[in-house]
């Protein structure tokens, strides 16, 4: 009974046309803000190193350099004051948690592009077998 009260009221929270991020995309996220009585849209962009859980709960973490420092903002998904997710570009990672960023300085900090497609995907997942 109250499962079925729980998923409903998560079910009426998703957002249903969710954007399809993977770890190493490029993305602007835009986060409403609330100044007083003003709203306003303010744009994080960056790389994603982390995504976490699923359905309601999924989160991605986003990280960008800001004055020679590195800054990481956690996004839910479907929060209210994410207003939108556009992906830039679509990284190459071969991890699930792109940690060893963090570490990295100046031009090695980019990832590769992921610029083959799914005909190279499929072609790697041939040749490691």
């Amino acid at each position: 009974m109250s499962q079925d009260i729980i998923a409903a009221v998560q079910a009426s929270q998703l957002k249903t046309n969710p954007p399809v991020v993977s770890v190493g995309d490029t993305v602007d996220v835009h986060v409403r803000i609330v100044e007083g009585a003003k709203e306003r849209i303010q744009v994080f962009s960056g790389v994603v190193i982390k995504e976490q859980n699923g359905g309601l709960e999924k989160t991605i973490t986003v990280r960008r350099i800001v004055a020679n420092e590195g800054v990481e903002r956690t996004f839910p998904v479907h929060s209210p004051r994410v207003a939108d997710i556009q992906v830039i570009r679509h990284g190459d990672a071969r991890r699930a948690k792109l940690y060893f960023l963090r570490e990295r300085v100046g031009k090695k900090r980019r990832l590769r592009d992921r610029r083959r497609g799914l005909e190279g995907l499929a072609a790697r997942k041939t040749a490691a077998q």
